[in-house]
């Protein structure tokens, strides 16, 4: 059987890992997400809006991955380390606030509300 500091000492571990697991997504994303939009100026593979466009969609996808692995260090830390009334309370607000910047983010990149259908592509339908 594993003793209280054990638990806490691994509880610990764990929630640094998912944040360092979160900024690292967030910046190799953004990284990433430059390289692409750099890769394709150079090359030119696409039009300058759709360029901006994939970077965009490529970087509010890393924020968001980023954001929610961020998200589950919190919920160890609150659950695991201090459940106490206030740190429950923060993390709620910290719940709060990213589920705004996920909707929010969701609508930049997507063009739409999560819970809207996605725009019909034409794809499927039978020639008139």
């Amino acid at each position: 059987m594993i003793d209280d500091a054990t638990m806490l000492a691994i509880a610990t571990l764990v929630a640094k890992l998912f944040e360092l697991g979160g900024i690292g997504v967030i910046v190799f994303g953004a990284l990433f997400a430059v390289g692409v939009l750099v890769r394709s100026i150079v090359i030119r593979t696409a039009g300058g809006e759709d360029r901006v466009a994939v970077f965009r969609r490529m970087l509010g996808r890393a924020i968001l991955t980023g954001l929610e692995l961020l998200v589950a260090a919190d919920i160890i830390r609150t659950v695991a380390l201090d459940p106490t009334l206030q740190s429950v309370l923060v993390l709620g607000l910290i719940v709060i606030i990213r589920t705004f910047l996920s909707f929010s983010l969701e609508v930049e990149i997507d063009g739409r509300w999560p819970w809207q259908k996605k725009p019909d592509d034409g794809a499927g339908k039978a020639p008139s």
